[in-house]
């Protein structure tokens, strides 16, 4: 009797556990089918506002590495956020990865084995909803799936101008030409009336031998207006060579010089859609854009495309072990030929027109994109500038700084406020 009591207890005790853990199972699982995974996916926005901006910061800091669909010098993103061990230790990775791999985290250490010990740039400088941002662009992208394949672009269509002054000349000795052959004409009409009514007079045979003299080959190129014609024509054609000469002073339209590293912006701003900003660092701070320094070269050709006698130069001038990974005492720079190239007397700044007017490279540079060999695109004359200012519409979303501007040129104007409307055209803005 006692013994089946304690058989009918424990019979229960086990009915009873059962039962806790089965409700407690379908609790989770229904947790997890309304919030999902814990630590994961479920706390990346899905914000189209917040995957816009992490679009932008992901091609601004980290698609020279990486894309979200494959390899590149880095892994491929796709579903990293579950990959990885935690979210947090996403954010610890990106900020400093070094640390990350010096404490010993065996999936850090295995990933930095994996891809032949390269060691990610540290950006301790971006924030946890900028990370966060960056994850979002990452899971919209791993949710649409790859791209699908589009052909290679092609050479742009849009012509570079070649200057308003030729123009102008090309038009007024078309219409000088043009009115000497009508002075001809007219000369031609009155010589025939001139013979008609001096027929109908009297003339000695001396007179009429002159009247009705021939036109020859010989009478025509020794004639005084022969003569005044071809000096004319060659005074115009040297003058407008000249005028031509004088306006292109300081124009290095076209001016593509050879580099001591053979860079292709095709291949990194093209194929591998480097951002301009990655390398070009001061453009987003200043004046100056900057050139590029080896180190941001070596974040990747550390590793990247070794065997290339190009890469072997970068590697000399930045004094590059590659057997030891290590950086020797005799680094030097590399001197780029500049391109770009605006007189001392005139103030650009970088800066003011990218950040605050977002204006994009290509705008004044070209289509960057796809030059082998990059070549100075526009004018960059004062006439160039000022035509820009006269038809950009200032850029006002988000800034307070324009509020009130924008709110006096409404009430004088219905048209759209432009940089001229602001003093875009004034001496002083860019010469002082």
């Amino acid at each position: 009797m006692g013994s089946r009591f304690v058989r009918f207890q424990k019979n229960t005790l086990t009915r009873i556990i059962m039962t806790k853990l089965l409700r407690l199972s379908c609790l989770l699982f229904l947790g997890i089918s309304i919030f999902g995974i814990p630590g994961k996916a479920q706390e990346i926005p899905t914000d189209p506002a917040v995957i816009k901006d992490g679009e932008a910061l992901f091609k601004a800091n980290c698609q020279t590495c990486h894309r979200v669909h494959q390899k590149l010098v880095g892994p491929a993103l796709a579903d990293v956020y579950n990959r990885a061990p935690s979210i947090d230790w996403i954010k610890a990775f990106i900020r400093n990865s070094a640390a990350v791999i010096a404490s010993g985290d065996e999936y850090a250490v295995n990933l930095y084995n994996e891809y032949n010990k390269t060691q990610m740039t540290a950006f301790s400088g971006l924030k946890d909803e900028q990370i966060m941002a960056i994850l979002a662009y990452i899971q919209d992208e791993t949710i649409k799936g790859p791209p699908q394949a589009q052909s290679q672009p092609g050479t742009s269509d849009q012509q570079v101008t070649t200057g308003v002054p030729e123009t102008y000349i090309n038009v007024i000795l078309v219409g000088l030409v043009v009115i000497l052959l009508l002075l001809v004409i007219i000369l031609a009409f009155l010589i025939s009336a001139l013979k008609r009514l001096l027929d109908q007079k009297p003339l000695s045979e001396e007179d009429r031998e002159v009247v009705h003299s021939t036109i020859s080959f010989n009478t025509i190129v020794r004639s005084s207006g022969f003569m005044f014609t071809v000096v004319f024509i060659a005074t115009a054609l040297a003058v407008k060579a000249v005028i031509n000469g004088l306006y292109s002073i300081g124009i290095q339209q076209g001016y593509a010089p050879k580099q001591p590293i053979a860079f292709s912006h095709k291949l990194h701003a093209g194929a591998y859609e480097i951002d301009c900003k990655y390398c070009h660092t001061g453009v987003l701070k200043g004046k100056s854009a900057t050139i590029p320094s080896i180190n941001i070269c070596m974040n990747c050709h550390s590793q990247v495309k070794t065997e290339s006698p190009q890469i072997q130069k970068l590697w000399a001038a930045a004094d590059w072990q590659p057997e030891t990974k290590t950086y020797g005492p005799n680094q030097k720079p590399i001197e780029w030929v500049r391109i770009h190239n605006l007189p001392d007397l005139a103030y650009f700044n970088h800066a003011q027109h990218v950040v605050v007017g977002g204006i994009e490279c290509q705008t004044c540079h070209g289509p960057v994109e796809e030059m082998e060999v990059v070549q100075q695109y526009a004018l960059l004359t004062m006439g160039w500038c000022i035509d820009c200012h006269r038809k950009t519409d200032v850029n006002t979303k988000g800034n307070a700084y324009y509020d009130k501007l924008v709110e006096l040129h409404n009430q004088a104007s219905k048209q759209p406020m432009k940089v001229e409307d602001i003093g875009g055209l004034e001496c002083a803005k860019c010469h002082y």
